[in-house]
């Protein structure tokens, strides 16, 4: 099986909805916990972290109330979905990250090697992520309860790169822009211009660069161990023969070395699946669902797939 040929499929089909198909009334609600920009018109499906944000930017009274209720379900809901998928979100499913993808390869077929972070600064950084996760929990609750201005409303949501972007896969421009209208509207949005100014370049010479930053995956990462689907490792069977990490498009380092865990689901795997693919040993790695074996590695495998690149 081609996982990655299948992947690809899915990421199509839910760039197609998610952005497309509210124009043919298709509707996922505005729970989803990936980045279907809610600024996209008509769009099928919305990122729930914008309704997080205006949720929180009330009195603490009203979110002890009513309001309270709506915004457990929200969270619930979201908590849910990733439960469900994982990280699968991210891999298979988020349309900013499918723009990567193929983005990643167009510059393979133009024959430009890629560029590698070194695992120091991998990690080093890796907890920005966290700090935005953060951030955009207590600045929206500063606004309800301490008087912070609410020009700082959403505040992730304003300087995200997928706001201008993605509408202008529908032809809109209005989002596109620089907001002078306070100092917070400011700073965020030209964060957000420069953040998109930035997306296809360096997303051309680094693998799903974004990704390791993003907030969205900070939320995914909390419930890695819980998710019904899962990546699974086989120390004993595992030789070390570093295909997985060359392959991992999160340039994540553990897959390789880990020898004692077996649930191989880190903070910043998408669960792509391109490391199951790539490793030659027989069941060193295998996703499962529901603890049932959906993929998982072979010699077999591998040497077919590197014979049809062979021959390609």
């Amino acid at each position: 099986m081609n996982v990655q040929r299948l992947r690809l499929l899915v990421q199509a089909i839910s760039f197609v909805l998610l952005i497309y198909g509210g124009a043919v009334a298709i509707d996922f609600g505005s729970k989803l916990p990936t980045f279907s920009c809610a600024f996209v018109e008509d769009v099928g499906g919305g990122c729930f972290l914008i309704a997080l944000q205006h949720q929180l930017a009330r009195p603490l009274p009203a979110l002890l109330g009513t309001m309270g209720v709506t915004l457990l379900v929200l969270i619930g809901t979201a908590a849910l979905l990733a439960v469900v998928l994982n990280k699968a979100w991210c891999g298979w499913i988020c349309p900013v990250g499918f723009l990567q993808d193929l983005i990643t390869k167009l510059r393979n077929l133009i024959g430009i090697d890629l560029s590698r972070l070194p695992w120091s600064s991998v990690k080093r950084y890796r907890s920005v992520k966290y700090v935005l996760l953060a951030l955009l929990i207590l600045l929206p609750l500063a606004i309800g309860n301490l008087g912070l201005s609410r020009d700082w409303t959403a505040p992730f949501c304003q300087m995200c790169p997928a706001r201008p972007l993605l509408p202008l896969l529908k032809g809109d421009t209005s989002e596109f822009h620089v907001d002078f209208s306070s100092i917070p509207t400011l700073v965020l949005t030209t964060l957000a211009i420069v953040l998109a100014g930035l997306f296809v370049p360096v997303s051309f010479v680094k693998r799903r660069f974004f990704c390791s930053y993003c907030p969205m995956l900070a939320f995914l990462s909390l419930f890695d161990k819980v998710g019904l689907l899962s990546l699974r490792k086989d120390g004993q069977r595992c030789t070390r023969c570093g295909s997985c990490y060359r392959a991992c498009p999160m340039e994540i380092r553990e897959i390789e070395e880990e020898k004692v865990k077996t649930n191989l689901v880190t903070q910043d795997c998408i669960l792509c699946l391109r490391c199951v693919e790539s490793c030659p040993e027989n069941k060193a790695l295998t996703a499962t669902f529901l603890g049932i074996e959906v993929f998982r590695a072979s010699e077999a495998g591998f040497l077919e797939r590197q014979s049809k690149k062979t021959e390609q």
